[in-house]
């Protein structure tokens, strides 16, 4: 299979903006999973807790036009293995989250880690995110709960402020709404940087960090050089994603999607998030992922030389250098409203 026939049957599991699986997705059934088999877990940081290596991407849940085939792919991807599931309030109206919710009815909820985003900067906005969130979910706990969108210079000031996002999550964990705090962004290593900063000023340490780790990264604003290193000294959960950027590294010719997925999880990522649209590509990632085998230092090298001409302004990762992936731009409000 040429790059770009491989790369188009794993599109859609890059998360970002299609509506529909990318020509070429595999169909359902296109893909034999290995017999038996589940996806590998791996440890949380320092959290205690194991997750599987691949995650469900929230996102994607909300893009079938239909409600049951979103509630399939989420069940079906707990019954092969896949436990971590992401989500946010924003996604969709909060449709992502009221599909994710009924889904985890019948016995699902107790077999699955769940994840999701606030988008809110002030103690009241993230409050009322996070009764919303609960609620769609159908869970009176949230296992993980990440600040959303950390892609500003402001951020970390506004999270660790009086009356801030930080106050409202500890509370909430005290009071036993979540169990876990993380942060998340896809702008610039350097405001990852600072908001860890931040925290251990606070005297705090985020339990996980969610960030975009492929094989483009390693030559533009570098969140695998300049944050990685951090986050293991201090033992803190990994998240990848972005591995395929919404598909655009794929439009570049020099990689295919098995390498790109492959490529985040040779990294010392806790889970690497990935968004499935259809059973199909579903099928495909969790195939990627029972017959996963680490590159080699000789592999990364050669897998990063073929993709430095091509990483080396940032145009295949526009989450870095376009507000395209940025909705708490485009929606400002969302940082002090929990009005959709």
């Amino acid at each position: 299979m040429s790059a770009m026939g491989a790369g188009a049957a794993l599109a859609g599991c890059g998360g970002g903006l299609p509506t529909k699986p990318p020509e070429g997705a595999p169909n359902e059934g296109d893909i034999q999973l290995p017999a038996g088999g589940a996806v590998p877990r791996r440890k949380l940081g320092r959290t205690g807790a194991t997750v599987s290596m691949i995650g469900l991407g929230g996102h994607h849940i909300g893009r079938p036009k239909d409600e049951k085939d979103g509630i399939r792919i989420v069940r079906m991807a707990i019954d092969h293995g896949v436990d971590f599931l992401d989500n946010c309030w924003d996604y969709h109206g909060g449709e992502s989250e009221r599909r994710m919710g009924k889904a985890l009815e019948g016995g699902y909820r107790q077999r699955a880690f769940l994840m999701t985003k606030l988008d809110g900067r002030t103690r009241a906005a993230a409050e009322a995110q996070l009764e919303q969130s609960l609620a769609r979910l159908k869970t009176d706990v949230i296992d993980l709960v990440q600040i959303h969108e950390v892609i500003r210079e402001s951020d970390p000031v506004r999270s660790f402020r009086p009356d801030g996002v930080i106050e409202a999550l500890l509370a909430a964990k005290k009071a036993g709404k979540l169990r876990f705090i993380g942060f998340t962004g896809h702008k610039d290593p350097s405001i990852h940087k600072a908001m860890l900063k931040a925290a251990d000023d606070h005297g705090f340490t985020f339990d996980t960090v969610q960030m975009p780790l492929n094989a483009m990264d390693a030559h533009f604003r570098s969140f695998e050089k300049e944050v990685l290193p951090i986050l293991q000294e201090k033992d803190i959960g990994v998240l990848g994603m972005k591995s395929m950027g919404d598909g655009l590294l794929l439009k570049s010719g020099v990689v295919t999607a098995r390498e790109c997925l492959s490529y985040a999880l040779s990294l010392p990522t806790s889970v690497v998030i990935t968004g499935c649209e259809s059973v199909g590509v579903l099928e495909q990632a969790i195939d990627v992922a029972m017959r996963f085998v680490p590159y080699g230092d000789p592999e990364k090298r050669a897998l990063l030389a073929r993709t430095s001409v091509a990483a080396a302004d940032g145009r295949y990762e526009l989450f870095k250098t376009s507000d395209r992936f940025d909705g708490t731009t485009q929606h400002p409000q969302w940082l002090e409203s929990a009005i959709l």
